[in-house]
């Protein structure tokens, strides 16, 4: 059976810089970092979660989650500003015994269950996994200045969405390379258009929307005192 060791990085991805901060926005009076994290508790292959931040917000981040984050096991890690310097600033941490590492982005609370199911099955076979969602209206190709110069119809493109799946091999190139793996090298796993990336406060009314309308996963016994508190 595969184990899972989750990364849950706090800089925004390649290309999204000015969408920094996601995040840490507030849903309903808890921050998008902490319903990420609540995706991945109580279950069976996921055997470690770390969360990663900037190393001069790590004091902060301590006192603010750390007594949350301690009674669930999740471990904090300081990192760089970049999406794959934080990558590779928590490979050291990785448990010796994962098989697979996940790779979420925090500001991505909004994920169905069954959607991390479907990724976890996929990942124990391919490589590298990745969820993905369908575009829904034709795109405009544009230059530097904005101006139109072609369209392009929506089944040749695909929203890249997170958690992915790494096996620990993949996973160890790729911090190795500082590069992204190639589209070609990854497997694509349908997942649900309602996993949206907070970019800034005026999203957390849209996530709260997106959240109430994801089915609710059967509770498990929890296993430690912050997972009870999220039921």
């Amino acid at each position: 059976m595969a184990n899972f060791s989750v990364i849950i990085l706090t800089a925004a991805p390649p290309a999204m810089a000015e969408e920094a901060g996601g995040a840490m926005v507030k849903i309903d009076g808890r921050e998008a970092l902490l319903r990420s994290v609540d995706l991945f508790l109580n279950r069976d292959s996921i055997k470690q979660i770390l969360v990663v931040c900037p190393k001069d917000e790590l004091e902060e981040a301590k006192r603010k989650f750390g007594g949350h984050f301690g009674f669930a096991g999740v471990k904090l890690v300081g990192g760089g500003d970049r999406w794959i310097e934080q990558i590779v600033d928590a490979a050291p941490h990785v448990a010796p015994d994962a098989t697979h590492v996940l790779v979420h982005d925090a500001a991505r609370p909004v994920v169905p269950y069954s959607d991390i199911d479907a990724l976890l099955e996929a990942g124990e076979k391919h490589a590298a996994v990745a969820l993905v969602s369908s575009l829904r209206s034709i795109l405009v190709e544009v230059d530097e200045g904005a101006s139109a110069l072609a369209y392009h119809t929506p089944d040749r493109f695909m929203h890249l969405l997170t958690p992915q799946s790494f096996s620990r091999q993949k996973f160890l190139d790729l911090v190795k390379t500082k590069r992204e793996t190639h589209a070609s090298e990854i497997r694509l796993v349908k997942g649900s258009p309602l996993n949206i990336r907070i970019g800034g406060p005026g999203d957390a009314t849209l996530a709260r929307a997106m959240m109430n309308m994801l089915p609710r996963p059967k509770a498990k016994p929890a296993s430690s005192p912050f997972e009870e508190a999220q039921w």
